[in-house]
C-alpha cells in the first residue's frame, strides 16, 4: 500500500501560508502531491514581519527566485544589521551587524582579542572592525567579493520588504507550480477516531480532506489549538510586552540599510525602511502604557501614520508542540517572540526546512515528530533567551525598565551571563540561530564587561596584532568610501529608477 503523502492542505495565506506553499511546491514538484491553500479575504493578515535575517537569501535560492526581481516586486531594501538606540541608557546606541567582525588572530575569533585590547587600555570600536556597521552608519551598501578573506569576504545581508507584497509574489509563484487556492472561510475541522484531522470544514458545509495539514491561521491556531487542543506555553514572566501598534509613514529619502530598534519608556519602537514607505511599530507592555498613549508615542517619534494603525494583542510564547498528529503549525499559529531580532519570518523558514528534514509518510512516525518538535523547541527557547538579554543589563530608570533589570532570568541565560562575566566566553550550540558573535554584540552593547579574557589570546604578539588590525581598519574605511549609497545599490539590483518621495 502506498504510504506517501498524497495531499497537503494549508490553512491561511499571508506570508507564512504562501511561504509554505512555495517551498512545498518547489520541493515536491513532479511527485503528484496535491497542495491546496485555503484563505479568506475577510480575515486580515498581521503583516508586521517586514525585516529578516540573512537566511532569507538561502530561502530565495532554494526557490530559484532572483533576488533583484523579488526586491523590485516587494519594495525591498537591504539590511546590514540592527541598530539599537537608547537601550542601556538614553543617548547610547549599539549595533548587531551581519558578516565578518575583524580578523581571526592565531585561530581565535576576533572578539576574544577585543577583550585583550580593552584590558591593555585601548578603546576598540565596532564600526572599525565590522564593515556592515561602518556601511550602515554611512548609509552605503557593499556585497561579498567571493574571496573569503578580508572585510568583504564575510559580508552578509538580509532584506526588508512589504509582507503583503511578499504574499502576493509567492502566491503567483506557487500557483504557477500547481498550488490550488480556495477563497473560503474555514469553520472548523473533523477528526478521525485516532484524533488526526480528517478534513477542514468550509463555509457552506464543503469539506477539504488531506493527509497533512499546515496551520498558518495566525494567533487563532484553528487546527493546532482549536481542533487538537495542543496547549500554549506563555513567557510573560520573561517577556512582558503584550501589545504592538503598527503603521506606515513616508519613505526615507535614502533608506538606511538597517533596521532601527529604539527603546521607549514601556518597550521599544521599530523602524523598517522600504522602497515606497517606512514600516513603524511600538512593542509595549499594556501594564505600563495604554494603547492610546502608545499610538501617540509612536506618531510623535515616527511621524504621522499613512495607514490606519493596527493594535495587535499577543502573549509571547510557543505551542507545547509545533507538530501534533498530522498538523504542523507555522508562523503566528506556532508561537510568537517579539520581533526585536527579526525572527518571525525566520521561524517560518526554519519550520519549513525542518519539515523537509522530517518529511513524513502516512504513518506519521512518533519519533520523527518528537525530533522535529525538540529541534524547534530548542531553537525557540534559545532565541527567547537572546531577546531577554536585550533587557536585563539596562540602566534606564522608568518603571518598565527597572522591572526588567530586576527580573529573574531563564536558567540557561543566567548561566551564559555568568560564564561571560567571568571569562569572556560564550557557550554556543551548533543548532542555535544566534552565534557567539551575535551574543557578543549585545553583551558589549549593553555594557556587560568580562573580568578576564581567553588566556590563549594572551600568547599572541600584541604589537604584531596591532599592526594587522591597522590594516583591517584601513581597508574597512576604503571600502566604505568607495561604496554606493544604499538607494543607488537598490536601483542597480532592482533595475529601475527610484520612486518619487
Amino acid at each position: 500500500m502506498d504510504r506517501a503523502i498524497g495531499s497537503i492542505a494549508i490553512l491561511g495565506g499571508g506570508t507564512a501560508g504562501w511561504m509554505a506553499a512555495a517551498v512545498l511546491a518547489q520541493v515536491l514538484r513532479g511527485t503528484g502531491t496535491t497542495i491546496t491553500l485555503v484563505e479568506s479575504a475577510e480575515i486580515p493578515t498581521v503583516g508586521v514581519g517586514e525585516a529578516t535575517i540573512p537566511p532569507i537569501v538561502d530561502f530565495l535560492r532554494l526557490l530559484e527566485i532572483d533576488q533583484g526581481q523579488f526586491m523590485a516586486a516587494t519594495e525591498g531594501s537591504f539590511k546590514l544589521g540592527i541598530r539599537f538606540d537608547d537601550w542601556r541608557v538614553l543617548g547610547e546606541r549599539y549595533w548587531h551587524p551581519f558578516g565578518t567582525f575583524g580578523p581571526s588572530v592565531d585561530r581565535r575569533p576576533f572578539h576574544h582579542m577585543w577583550h585583550r585590547l580593552r584590558a591593555a587600555g585601548e578603546d576598540p570600536r565596532v564600526e572599525a572592525y565590522s564593515l556592515a556597521t561602518a556601511l550602515g552608519d554611512a548609509g552605503r551598501m557593499a556585497f561579498a567579493d567571493g574571496q573569503g578573506q578580508g572585510p568583504l569576504g564575510g559580508m552578509r545581508h538580509a532584506l526588508h520588504f512589504d509582507a503583503g507584497l511578499v504574499a502576493r509574489f509567492l502566491r503567483t509563484y506557487s500557483e504557477q507550480r500547481g498550488v490550488r487556492r480556495l477563497e473560503r472561510r474555514v469553520e472548523g475541522a473533523t477528526l478521525k477516531d485516532d484524533g488526526f484531522v480528517e478534513a477542514l470544514v468550509l463555509e457552506g458545509g464543503e469539506r477539504l480532506a488531506a493527509d497533512l495539514f499546515i496551520d498558518c491561521s495566525g494567533f487563532r491556531g484553528v487546527l493546532i489549538e482549536g481542533a487538537l487542543k495542543t496547549g500554549y506555553e506563555g513567557w510573560s514572566a520573561f517577556l512582558p510586552c503584550d501589545r504592538a501598534v503598527a503603521g506606515l509613514t513616508v519613505r526615507d529619502a535614502n533608506p538606511p540599510p538597517f533596521t532601527q530598534a529604539a527603546a521607549r519608556p514601556a518597550g521599544w519602537r521599530w523602524r523598517i525602511p522600504l522602497r515606497h514607505r517606512t514600516g513603524n511599530g511600538y512593542v509595549y507592555s499594556s501594564a505600563h502604557v495604554s494603547d492610546d498613549e502608545a499610538l501617540a508615542d509612536l506618531e510623535r517619534e515616527a511621524g504621522k501614520l499613512l495607514t490606519e494603525p493596527r493594535v495587535l494583542k499577543f502573549t509571547g510564547g510557543r505551542r507545547k508542540a509545533f507538530w501534533n498528529r498530522n498538523v504542523i503549525a507555522l508562523g503566528l499559529a506556532s508561537g510568537f517572540i517579539e520581533p526585536l531580532e527579526s525572527t518571525s519570518i525566520h521561524f517560518v523558514t526554519s519550520g519549513l526546512m525542518k519539515l523537509l528534514d522530517h518529511f513524513p509518510d502516512k504513518d506519521f512516525d512518533a519519533a520523527n515528530i518528537a525530533d522535529y518538535n525538540a529541534a524547534l523547541v530548542a531553537e525557540y527557547e534559545a532565541a527567547r533567551d537572546f531577546i531577554v538579554l536585550h533587557y536585563q543589563p539596562t540602566r534606564r530608570d522608568e518603571p518598565f525598565w527597572r522591572e526588567r533589570a530586576a527580573a529573574a532570568l531563564p536558567p540557561d541565560l543566567a548561566e551564559r551571563l555568568a560564564l561571560y562575566r567571568g571569562t569572556g566566553r560564550i557557550p554556543h550550540r551548533p543548532t542555535e540561530l544566534f552565534t557567539e558573535l551575535s551574543w557578543f554584540y549585545v553583551l558589549e552593547g549593553m555594557g556587560v564587561r568580562p573580568a578576564a579574557y581567553d588566556p590563549l589570546v594572551g600568547l599572541s604578539n600584541l604589537s604584531q596584532v596591532r599592526e594587522g588590525l591597522s590594516g583591517w581598519r584601513r581597508r574597512v574605511a576604503e571600502i566604505v568610501q568607495a561604496a554606493p549609497a544604499h538607494d543607488a545599490a537598490l536601483d542597480l539590483v532592482a533595475g529601475r529608477r527610484r520612486p518619487a518621495a
